[in-house]
């Protein structure tokens, strides 16, 4: 599917840059823009050439709106218009989806993105979806005399502002740098929530916390939690696309079964995702010699390719998705399969979705093949929506209540 990325934020601005250095030349990713009022944070974006960087909001006077949510909402809803004009440089028109990547207890990229996602809304005939960071409860206390917080002192949780939250990356011996303290934090996610619920196709949460290694600081696991992001987007949106020559996969993945999995009423989304390195089936002579015509692949051993694709369907299910998912369940779900055509054994999906559908209680399970010719690696993507609120999001939104 034909993906154009809106980074907003700073957060949403470092996975838009992300996406663009590791999938710029993938045909998924058919635009990509990093929206912010802060010039400096813009400044520090490497993949994304000038053209695809835009400064809003003059009465921010080139900087951050420190936390203020109200008069990010004021900018976004004078702005709006204006950002979906910056976008048109990358034919917009031509995208089947948009996501608005955004740090949700942040004030700049969380105040405009309901009116960006309410002007693309109006302007296009595309699901406008969210991928917002959830801020930890490190962020909203105040510090102490003991130094910065890290994941084993401050609980479950999430980043507002993207995996950068203030800081550089820490590396070596040297010390962690420290949670950027911002006590509006929750309060800006719970708003933000709500409103990007109102205007979005659907949420896909991320809880940086649940991410964090003992006694790691946000900060210093910026560039990690960055990769994991993109990641994750990158597996389900790039999903249907094949290489050039490929064959067609068996059960073609597009935009509309991302569109049924999610949903269309602005209910939360989980990705789960899995991979397992697998040895490459070698070619071999249709005359056994290996010295005559064209040769084919040889045959991978069922049970291996059973085993593989089992185990990566559970790790995407079970292991750590982008947000909680409560007990497993969920309305919809979307499963892929992908890697090397010889490992893609069907037997082994079809079992794989009979027990997703027994895991998840879904009433409709969606499939789709993502073939690898030269691929190493065998992989599951699972996507849950409509299900039950997780705890991190249920604490977010208590605290406006």
């Amino acid at each position: 599917m034909r993906l154009h990325v809106i980074g907003l934020g700073g957060a949403g601005g470092r996975i838009a840059d992300r996406l663009a250095a590791d999938h710029g030349d993938d045909p998924f990713l058919a635009g990509v823009h990093a929206f912010d009022t802060d010039m400096d944070a813009l400044g520090t974006l490497d993949a994304l050439g000038e053209e695809r960087r835009y400064r809003f909001g003059d009465a921010a006077g080139g900087d951050g709106l420190e936390g203020d949510l109200h008069a990010g909402r004021r900018l976004g809803d004078a702005h709006a218009s204006e950002l979906g004009r910056a976008m048109d440089d990358q034919q917009p028109s031509l995208a089947e989806a948009f996501l608005i990547v955004v740090g949700l207890g942040g004030a700049a990229g969380a105040g405009a993105a309901p009116a960006l996602a309410a002007e693309l809304s109006r302007l296009y005939d595309a699901p406008v979806y969210a991928f917002g960071f959830l801020p930890t409860r490190d962020e909203t206390e105040e510090p102490d005399d003991d130094g910065p917080r890290s994941a084993s002192s401050g609980g479950a949780g999430g980043a507002a502002s993207g995996a950068g939250a203030g800081g550089a990356p820490s590396s070596g011996d040297e010390p962690a740098p420290p949670t950027t303290h911002r006590p509006l934090a929750e309060r800006n996610a719970a708003r933000t929530l709500d409103a990007l619920s109102d205007e979005c196709a659907a949420v896909f949460p991320f809880d940086n916390a649940a991410w964090l290694r003992p006694s790691e600081t946000l900060a210093g696991a910026r560039d990690r939690l960055n990769e994991v992001a993109a990641e994750r987007i990158a597996a389900l949106f790039g999903a249907g696309e094949t290489p050039e020559g490929t064959a067609t996969p068996q059960q073609v993945l597009d935009a509309s079964d991302v569109a049924r999995a999610a949903g269309d009423d602005g209910e939360i989304v989980a990705i789960g995702h899995a991979t397992q390195t697998v040895e490459s089936p070698e070619q071999k002579s249709r005359f056994g010699l290996g010295l005559f015509g064209s040769s084919e692949p040889a045959e991978v051993d069922t049970s291996a390719a059973v085993s593989a694709i089992e185990t990566v369907i559970r790790k995407a299910t079970r292991g750590k998705n982008t947000v909680e998912v409560p007990e497993g369940r969920a309305d919809r779900t979307l499963l892929v399969v992908g890697g090397p055509p010889a490992w893609l054994n069907r037997e082994a999906i079809a079992d794989g979705r009979r027990w997703l559908a027994e895991e998840t209680g879904s009433d409709a399970i969606l499939s789709g093949d993502a073939p690898v010719p030269d691929g190493d690696a065998v992989s599951a993507v699972v996507v849950r929506s409509g299900v039950d609120e997780p705890d991190r999001i249920r604490e977010i939104r208590e605290t406006i209540e």
